[in-house]
């Protein structure tokens, strides 16, 4: 996700995009210190599913992720990471490392809650092609048929919303939005309150023309999600998605609630810069743009359902996935789904956590990664220095990154 210089903006708006495709014109942040550990945790649920292996990876390789993810982690300062491969005919690597709480040192394992942040975009942009199978909503309909007020909405397909070239404006970069937020972090938000942010200001671009990522888009198809079946988003995603994908595990809170066991999250976007504990921050003001919460083994699952679109017809999953380019090297973007260099899948951040998940439909692989702290490195997301270092060792020709944009 582009976002603006440090000449117009604070530091501590670069969290509140809920989801993170690019970083760009950042300050220097401080990092916490690095919190390593020998790994934890073993291959879980082993046997469960025949698409995926039933044991480990090699020794060799083995040894040398586990180097990689503690480089990685010392460097930049992760606290704890959960890390999930999948490579069918080479074999599995399930383990957790580090803390998930600072204050008492309690370990990271592979069975921990985490906050997803925009990974929920490949949930809410599901519910909305499921209804676009079902015929009750049209890819290239105007979002005016279906709400009155978005500016320019007449012109703005459904599908200008999904693969976020709408042209609306972000209400999470509004500085107004960015103090109500910083000021009381459990306080709620309603998805018209996060709006009203967004529309006072004009659009950025004509729709169609350029991307750009834009929280806005997924609480419009969040109302619309709503408006088209009469149930909560959070209804929906429950008994369309979730269950169907036997995701026990994944949850769209009413409000601040975090299911145990959890890992706390740190992060430095605050009014002050200083690293603070974000765990119980209501997550509310990202609604269907990122407030989901899941696990290593359910995202697993979830990674390949996305992916191979098992949820949708073939023809709303080659909708789908037509990933347009972002003006990031490597990077396109379709309707609620990126493709990296070949992985697809979507990432995460949010204050306090980040995640990644990945599916190589070459290799049929999967690629899981969650961590507890959104706190840049040397303007990077750490998401994306830890994906990189694994991707680098496990397929070298298919190398996720995102590199910081200016």
């Amino acid at each position: 996700m582009r976002r603006p210089s440090p000449s117009r903006r604070s530091t501590a708006a670069r969290a509140l995009a809920a989801a993170t495709l690019t970083v760009a014109g950042l300050l220097p942040l401080a990092v916490a210190p690095a919190q390593a550990s020998p790994p934890v945790g073993t291959l879980a649920k082993a046997g469960e599913d025949h698409d995926y292996p039933r044991h480990e990876l090699s020794p060799g390789l083995r040894a040398k992720l586990d180097k990689a993810v503690r480089d990685v982690m010392k460097k930049a300062g992760i606290p704890g990471v959960q890390v999930g491969l999948w490579m069918p005919g080479k074999g599995s690597y399930v383990r957790a490392f580090g803390v998930a709480d600072k204050r008492t040192g309690a370990p990271m394992t592979d069975d921990m809650r985490m906050r997803i942040g925009s990974v929920t975009k490949t949930f809410t942009a599901t519910a909305v092609l499921e209804l676009v199978d079902d015929g009750k909503v049209g890819l290239d309909d105007p979002i005016s048929k279906y709400f009155k007020g978005v500016p320019n909405g007449h012109r703005i397909a459904v599908r200008d919303l999904l693969d976020m070239r709408s042209g609306l404006f972000s209400y999470s970069a509004d500085d107004a939005f960015i103090k109500a937020f910083l000021t009381n972090p459990d306080r709620p938000f309603t998805p018209k309150e996060l709006l009203a942010y967004a529309f006072k200001h004009p659009n950025q671009f004509p729709p169609g023309s350029k991307f750009q990522y834009c929280n806005t888009n997924y609480i419009l198809l969040g109302l619309l999600v709503e408006k088209m079946t009469g149930r909560s988003l959070r209804d929906v995603i429950e008994h369309r998605i979730l269950r169907p994908s036997h995701l026990d595990d994944t949850l769209f809170p009413k409000a601040a609630e975090f299911p145990r066991p959890h890992a706390h999250g740190y992060t430095n976007q605050t009014l002050t810069g200083k690293v603070t504990d974000s765990t119980h921050w209501n997550p509310s003001w990202a609604w269907a743009a990122g407030s989901m919460i899941s696990d290593l083994h359910d995202l697993k699952h979830w990674a390949k359902d996305l992916a191979t679109g098992t949820l949708l017809s073939p023809e709303a999953q080659a909708e789908r996935l037509k990933v347009l380019p972002t003006g990031i090297p490597g990077a396109g973007y379709g309707l609620g789904i990126f493709n990296i260099q070949g992985w697809t899948g979507h990432n995460g951040s949010l204050p306090g956590y980040e995640t990644l998940v990945l599916y190589l439909p070459e290799q049929k692989a999967t690629l899981v990664a969650l961590l507890n702290t959104d706190i840049l490195y040397k303007g990077e997301e750490p998401s994306t220095v830890l994906g990189k270092a694994i991707t680098s060792i496990v397929t070298p020709k298919h190398v996720y990154n995102i590199p910081p944009q200016k």
